[in-house]
């Protein structure tokens, strides 16, 4: 089940009555025992559940109640805003129910939002979202007010999107912050912000973000119709929605990139992407993407361009020695020795006298203990974790070495790969290279340079057929499109990029409209 909500709508998260075949709502009763007897026959049972009572005393058979979840809101703000209001609007109660909660709605309660609720589910819905329910005994609805709040994670630094230079926030595990962070960035009225539920059980909120006037509007229905199209129990990371929105296309290579930088947000946004927030994570996830958005970093556009540039190049450099340095270790200790250096040859072959392992089977099995060691880095407790995989990786490596399994050649092409691979900035793609690896690893062990070019034609061939949202994943090279190569593997200088990326098909290609200047 889907639920949709525009900004700009009242604060409760309301929900459409389903489509053909949805059970049909219960509407509010005017009798408050009875609305009561519905909710606690639906959620009753929970210990956090709160119902508080308040009687007018001009009125005293007139009751109301506010009910919410402990937890889910902010106690100083229901108490000011919400509870001491209904106190002081309980002695002017006239006896019509539905009047007051009108003048309740409109002059009393001073929460950020209010809102009708005619039906029992989408009331209960509302509580569940960490909002405060108010009904009244005689009235045909009831009334939602926003009271969201409880102990959350406050705006903190990236955690694995660090800078040198540039902002150091982050998102939050907030939906509402995260959204408000990218509007302190973009003060544009065309920054558009859709809001659904999805998850039948979870009922995860998920928003999506666009620039109006810049993106392109057959991108905007696409990934409208996809999310649309989702009907899962529950939504738990962005993750979830990723696999769901992307190609349906079996590939290493990530078609969505994923930040908790609220500053990469705002530059894909203006650059004529979209942004899917998930509420419970700080990852949100920015598309359409090509291949060559991987190896850009927020930074590049903080420092000179041809500092940007350099770092771009090493980032590329980067991938290519992830992906092919051991395949070519092994192509040329095993078929192509011809093609080193005598002296290195020598070298070489003196280090694996005496080594019982092929060059391809040593290789496997440095690069399988590495990958074991950045696990359990990765899983163990902070304090504890990097010094273990440091110390593992050097012990292990001197005993290996020590004891005649693996050359000490073999260990610096296994450590020099993992440094290269922690090159590049998005986590994804670094993985992407991980798998590959692998692969062309078997094809120089079976058929030396020729299973490499043979791998790697097989790649370029995958990757010049794969798209994101209908945009080829690598253009402008394939296709090539005119002018666009000036933010691509060279960064230009900012004054002379005057046009958005033409192959996003952008509404307002304009940078810099008129393109004067120096």
């Amino acid at each position: 089940m889907i639920f949709h909500r525009k900004v700009g709508q009242a604060g409760a998260r309301s929900s459409d009555s389903g489509g053909p075949g949805a059970p049909p709502k219960t509407p509010v009763c005017h009798t408050l025992s009875d609305n009561m007897a519905w909710l606690k026959s639906k959620i009753g049972h929970s210990a956090d559940f709160v119902i508080r009572m308040i009687e007018p005393v001009s009125t005293p058979n007139s009751q109301l109640i506010l009910a919410y979840i402990d937890g889910l809101v902010d106690q100083p703000g229901l108490n000011r805003d919400i509870i001491q209001a209904l106190q002081q609007a309980a002695a002017r109660h006239s006896g019509d129910a539905g009047m007051w909660l009108n003048e309740l709605q409109h002059r009393f309660v001073s929460t950020g939002s209010t809102a009708r609720s005619e039906y029992l589910e989408d009331a209960l819905q509302s509580i569940l979202n960490g909002m405060c329910l108010i009904l009244a005994d005689g009235a045909g609805f009831a009334l939602v007010a926003e009271a969201s709040g409880g102990e959350q994670r406050g705006v903190e630094e990236p955690s694995t999107q660090g800078v040198l230079r540039g902002p150091q926030r982050s998102f939050t595990e907030n939906i509402r912050t995260n959204v408000a962070l990218v509007r302190r960035i973009i003060h544009d009225p065309e920054l558009y912000y859709e809001e659904r539920l999805i998850g039948r059980r979870t009922q995860t909120a998920v928003g999506l973000l666009y620039m109006k006037g810049i993106i392109n509007e057959t991108i905007v229905s696409t990934i409208q119709d996809r999310l649309e199209a989702i009907d899962i129990d529950s939504v738990l990371e962005s993750g979830y929605i990723e696999e769901y929105v992307q190609e349906k296309t079996f590939t290493p290579f990530p078609t969505l990139l994923n930040t908790e930088r609220p500053d990469a947000a705002a530059g894909a946004l203006l650059e004529g992407q979209f942004v899917v927030l998930v509420d419970g994570t700080p990852f949100v996830l920015m598309g359409p993407v090509t291949f060559h958005k991987f190896f850009q970093s927020p930074e590049d556009y903080y420092q000179r361009f041809d500092i940007a540039s350099f770092l771009r190049m090493i980032r590329y450099a980067g991938f290519m020695i992830s992906m092919l340095l051991p395949a070519v270790y092994i192509a040329v200790t095993t078929f192509h020795q011809e093609t080193l250096p005598t002296l290195l040859l020598i070298s070489l072959l003196g280090q694996r006298e005496g080594i019982p392992l092929p060059a391809l089977m040593e290789a496997f099995l440095m690069e399988i203990t590495f990958e074991v060691l950045r696990e359990a880095g990765a899983r163990m407790p902070r304090a504890i974790g990097p010094a273990i995989s440091i110390v593992g990786a050097l012990v292990l490596g001197q005993a290996a070495v020590q004891a005649g399994i693996v050359s000490p050649a073999m260990i610096i092409i296994v450590a020099f790969t993992a440094i290269s691979n922690f090159v590049m900035p998005q986590l994804n793609i670094a993985i992407a290279a991980r798998l590959i690896r692998f692969a062309l690893m078997l094809a120089a062990g079976a058929l030396g340079f020729f299973g490499i070019f043979a791998g790697v034609l097989i790649i370029a061939i995958h990757l010049t057929g794969l798209k994101s949202f209908g945009v080829p994943y690598m253009a402008p090279f394939a296709p090539f499109v005119p002018g666009s190569m000036h933010d691509i593997i060279i960064r230009a200088p900012l004054r002379s990029m005057k046009k958005r990326p033409r192959i996003l098909g952008t509404k307002d290609s304009d940078r810099r409209p008129g393109g004067s200047g120096p």
